[in-house]
């Protein structure tokens, strides 16, 4: 996992051991990318997925032993659109050597995978920022029915927000006409949460940190299942 400062990438341990009780045990490794603040603003969140930031850190993942790379950050990988996504994902993929993919792709690869069609996004993000992301969802080919915004200044913010803050945003969005609720910011600590998000929903949840786990396993070549994780981990 590239992971650009320092907010939740604690939620990438708790993820592991909860995958491990169910025999999925390859290690999960966190590689920073950026150590300054990680603000919800366009010019830098574009700074964030530069190919100067990530390119140096995949390659020296590479020569340690990582055999896939995972750009583990929503926003800096959806602010150009799909397309964006798609070329900064291949590129990273060239320039270490190995598959690669990020969240925002990885959320992509998610929905199809549950047969998704109208999705509803609950986000931590400024509403400039989340509509970045319910223009990429659309341009995959989905329906987006709501998306709702909490404004929140940074991942810095996003770190320190609750469980039980998550699950209001979430239970904030009211009755939904959706088959699946996204979740995204990988600064968001959603390990150990998805059974409550997916009951107060009464539909699957998607998070940030659940889809760029899941989507670096696949490309390892594992089809992971486990229960207590969420539906993507059971379909």
């Amino acid at each position: 996992m590239l992971y650009p400062g320092h907010s939740a990438e604690d939620d990438f341990v708790a993820w592991s051991a909860d995958l491990r009780r169910h025999g999925i045990t390859e290690p999960i490794e966190v590689r920073h990318t950026w150590a300054g603040p990680t603000d919800h603003e366009m010019a830098a969140l574009r700074a964030l997925g530069a190919d100067d930031q990530l390119h140096p850190t995949a390659k020296a993942a590479v020569a340690a032993g990582v055999a896939a790379i995972v750009w583990a950050c929503t926003s800096g990988s959806f602010v150009d659109g799909l397309e964006g996504a798609r070329d900064q994902a291949a590129r990273l993929a060239h320039a270490a050597g190995v598959p690669a993919t990020s969240t925002s792709l990885a959320f992509v690869d998610a929905l199809h995978h549950l047969d998704a069609r109208r999705v509803a996004i609950a986000a931590s993000y400024p509403e400039p920022v989340s509509r970045c992301l319910s223009g990429l969802l659309t341009e995959a080919g989905f329906e987006v029915a709501v998306t709702a915004s909490s404004d929140v200044p940074s991942g810095e913010d996003a770190g320190r927000w609750s469980a039980d803050r998550i699950r209001q945003m979430v239970d904030d969005l009211g009755p939904l006409d959706a088959d699946v609720v996204v979740v995204p910011d990988t600064a968001l600590h959603t390990a150990g949460l998805l059974p409550q998000l997916e009951a107060d929903a009464g539909r699957p949840v998607l998070t940030a940190n659940q889809v760029s786990v899941w989507s670096g396993l696949r490309l390892l070549g594992r089809s992971p299942i486990a229960d207590g994780v969420g539906s993507l981990f059971r379909a």
